[in-house]
């Protein structure tokens, strides 16, 4: 009787059938590249692992067994679903498996949306069945999660101080001072920095800058963590305020938003960033590639 299924035990079987479905030990021997005396040794060897004849074979010819019919049926099924299983096991030995969460900031330009579908559109095309998430969050919040170990990877504007992360660049984005069109700036040819600095702003919360805003300092009794919310302080024309240019760019379009000195713009730089006590997984790491050849 068959206990535990070994590679020599899959060998007698793959002959058993083998020399069903040849006739008969002196047919199968072409087939098998075996003497007859071989074989015959072979089928004995499996009869005693089983415990029962699986044939006869005389001057009647050959010809199974009812427990042979039995097991021939239950052989054919086996190799049927080894040879499936070789064929998964082999394609999972290449597929990328599992889920690849990624964070972004709000808001931002179609230009940054458009290189993270090129992205997604790239990893599609691997061989992979992953699950992808996107969120959408404050650049603190996606340091939170990171540290939660609840993201994988993150595109926003960090403090780069944070000593478990791994930071990769990716861009830079432009903020710009405004006021509101009917605002009393809007219609100053030039506005020097001290008027400026007496005007009521909208804290912004870019801290995550190495270096301060040209306007740190100064009066402000609003405060808003989402471009969104700084945009309305900003519109209502009682408050000045930095905006992402892409961002601003349809209201000033529309003559609503007014774009104060160039001189006082700056640079937020975007990275990638990943927590790195975090092992990454195959697909994540075919995403963050991936994303950077998006971003090159």
């Amino acid at each position: 009787m068959l206990g535990q299924l070994h590679d020599l035990d899959l060998h007698l079987l793959r002959l058993f059938v083998t020399v069903v479905e040849a006739g008969g030990f002196s047919a199968a021997q072409g087939v098998l590249g075996l003497s007859q005396p071989s074989i015959s040794q072979q089928m004995a060897r499996l009869e005693t692992r089983l415990g029962y004849r699986l044939c006869s074979r005389g001057k009647g010819g050959f010809g199974l067994t009812a427990k042979g019919e039995v097991l021939l049926k239950a052989t054919r099924e086996l190799l049927v679903q080894i040879e499936a299983f070789r064929h998964q096991a082999n394609g999972v030995a290449g597929r990328l498996l599992g889920e690849v969460r990624v964070g972004i900031s709000e808001a931002q330009d179609s230009s940054v949306t458009l290189r993270l579908a090129h992205a997604i559109e790239r990893f599609r095309q691997r061989d992979e069945s992953v699950r992808l998430e996107l969120v959408s969050a404050m650049p603190a919040d996606l340091e939170r999660l990171l540290l939660q170990q609840r993201l994988d990877l993150a595109i926003g504007y960090f403090s780069g101080k944070q000593s478990a992360f791994d930071y990769t660049p990716l861009f830079e984005e432009t903020q710009r001072l405004y006021c509101a069109s009917h605002h009393p700036l809007a219609s100053q040819a030039q506005v020097s920095l001290e008027v400026l600095l007496e005007a009521d702003q909208v804290e912004h919360p870019y801290s995550f800058l190495e270096s301060p805003d040209p306007l740190s300092g100064g009066r402000a009794s609003a405060r808003s963590e989402q471009v969104e919310g700084a945009l309305a302080f900003i519109l209502s024309g009682r408050h000045i305020g930095y905006l992402p240019c892409h961002f601003a760019a349809p209201w000033v379009e529309r003559g609503l938003l007014h774009g104060l000195d160039p001189t006082l713009n700056f640079q937020v730089p975007f990275a990638l960033a990943r927590h790195r006590a975090q092992v990454p997984s195959d697909a994540q790491q075919a995403f963050n590639a991936d994303l950077l050849r998006a971003f090159a």
